[in-house]
């Protein structure tokens, strides 16, 4: 279910409200599921995966491939679905992805690893996302 924009939550405690601890944790305070535990992990249905927070269509499972990293990875998201933003926070340059409508953090981009044909790995966090099956 995909919210309007004037159903968005407005301020963190209205999203608190809205999400799980560990939903909030991942999409709002920037966190991190550990590795291997997510439930999209293995997954191979086909389908559409949207913003657990706002319901945005983000990526399709046709773009979502194994690179055994532990999270999700698609190599393309939907255009204008998601942005990039520069993450320092760990000491070091990465490329966080949030969700373009509610501005919720979904993971990060990398460029370069020579996964696919595209070249790009979308690191998603299962709890980021719902995958509608088709």
């Amino acid at each position: 279910m995909s919210l309007d924009d004037n159903e968005l939550p407005r301020t963190e405690d209205e999203w608190r409200v809205r999400l799980t601890p560990e939903e909030f944790h991942v999409l709002r305070e920037h966190g991190t599921e550990r590795p291997w535990v997510g439930e999209y992990v293995d997954t191979k249905t086909q389908g559409v995966y949207h913003c657990r927070a706002c319901g945005l269509e983000l990526f399709s499972s046709d773009t979502k491939f194994d690179s055994h990293c532990g999270w999700p990875s698609f190599d393309d998201a939907i255009p204008g679905r998601v942005k990039e933003i520069e993450d320092r926070s760990l000491g070091m340059a990465r490329t966080e992805i949030r969700c373009a409508r509610c501005d919720s953090h979904l993971g990060h981009v990398f460029h370069g690893e020579g996964f696919t044909p595209k070249d790009t790995r979308h690191c998603v966090n299962s709890i980021s996302v719902r995958l509608e099956p088709r």
